[in-house]
């Protein structure tokens, strides 16, 4: 079935009447949606938005991630033939998953930006949909967590990066990739002690109470035993996921603008995401996936990886 499919299914981003189900589209050719979902505006039955952020006005080193959003969906056409591996079941058939596309901005203005992104978010959640957004740098993740403390109240985060993001910034004016956390804590988006940062391998003295697995101890403990202990600090509350792609070694993710030696292998965090299956998940993100940079198209993959996962995780607890 799937090879008489393969010979007519094309450019299935537009050709497909439905919001489920595998796509068989030659990987090589066709529309790049994420995971050859529906491209659409219209998000009526739609339970998870895919959407893209092409912004990178805030990095603090190389810029390109403004890009990512485009070279994760083309990676992620290697995916969606089969149920995503390991779950037991398949979120693309289960749950009505669209790509809303990107976000539309004004790039000279970028003190709009937050509120345009905020805007944007809530307007889905609002429609009842939930969110899995790519970056784009890692400031987008402040205006998306606005959207969804709007909604959920202050939200506990599970965040992978090889930096804590929480440098002091007490200007809120300033967009800075790499102080978003701060900001949410100051605000009230974010509860730190039932949150959890896993990866982390830079330094800096102020940790906002957030509780710290650094790529050491992943390494030693094993991924397993961190999921455990992350599942184990977020509970039932409602959970936002962020993850960075320089949480992972720059052997596995070379393609981002601070990579950092010492960090989690693709392997590590594919048994973490899938060991935080049952967090009561609200939405997510994957950020600062930099093409330029990304020479074999090795970074790509593990984002697009790294969206599916998070899909699984948030219809986990929904399934059936």
């Amino acid at each position: 079935m799937a090879l008489e499919d393969a010979k007519k299914q094309i450019d299935h981003a537009f050709t497909r009447e439905d919001l489920k189900g595998s796509s068989f589209e030659n990987v090589f050719a066709g529309a790049t949606s994420f995971l050859r979902r529906k491209y659409t505006k219209d998000l009526r039955g739609v339970d998870i938005a895919v959407t893209g952020v092409p912004f990178d006005q805030a990095v603090t080193n190389r810029t390109g991630t403004r890009l990512g959003p485009r070279a994760i969906r083309e990676a992620s056409a290697l995916q969606p033939c089969d149920a995503p591996y390991g779950w037991g079941y398949d979120v693309l058939s289960d749950f009505a998953i669209a790509d809303y596309g990107d976000l539309a901005f004004d790039y000279a203005k970028v003190s709009e930006f937050p509120a345009t992104l905020q805007a944007h978010i809530a307007g889905i959640l609002e429609a009842g949909a939930a969110t899995v957004t790519l970056g784009g740098d890692h400031s987008i993740t402040l205006p998306i967590l606005r959207a969804y403390a709007a909604k959920h109240g202050p939200v506990s985060v599970i965040q992978f990066d090889a930096h804590t993001d929480t440098w002091a910034d007490d200007d809120m004016s300033r967009i800075d990739h790499g102080t978003f956390l701060y900001k949410a804590v100051k605000e009230g988006l974010v509860d730190p002690k039932r949150s959890v940062q896993i990866g982390i391998r830079t330094d800096n003295p102020d940790t906002m109470g957030f509780n710290i697995f650094d790529a050491r101890q992943v390494h030693r403990d094993g991924p397993e035993a961190i999921a455990e202990k992350a599942r184990a600090i977020v509970g039932d509350h409602p959970v936002y996921l962020t993850f960075d792609i320089d949480a992972l070694d720059p052997a596995f993710a070379p393609g981002t603008g601070t990579p950092v030696w010492g960090g989690l292998t693709s392997h590590q965090a594919a048994v973490m995401l899938r060991q935080l299956a049952g967090i009561r998940l609200v939405g997510g993100d994957v950020v600062e996936v930099s093409p330029p940079f990304d020479t074999t198209g090795a970074t790509a993959i593990a984002a697009a990886h790294v969206a599916t996962e998070i899909l699984c995780l948030w219809g986990w607890t929904r399934r059936g």
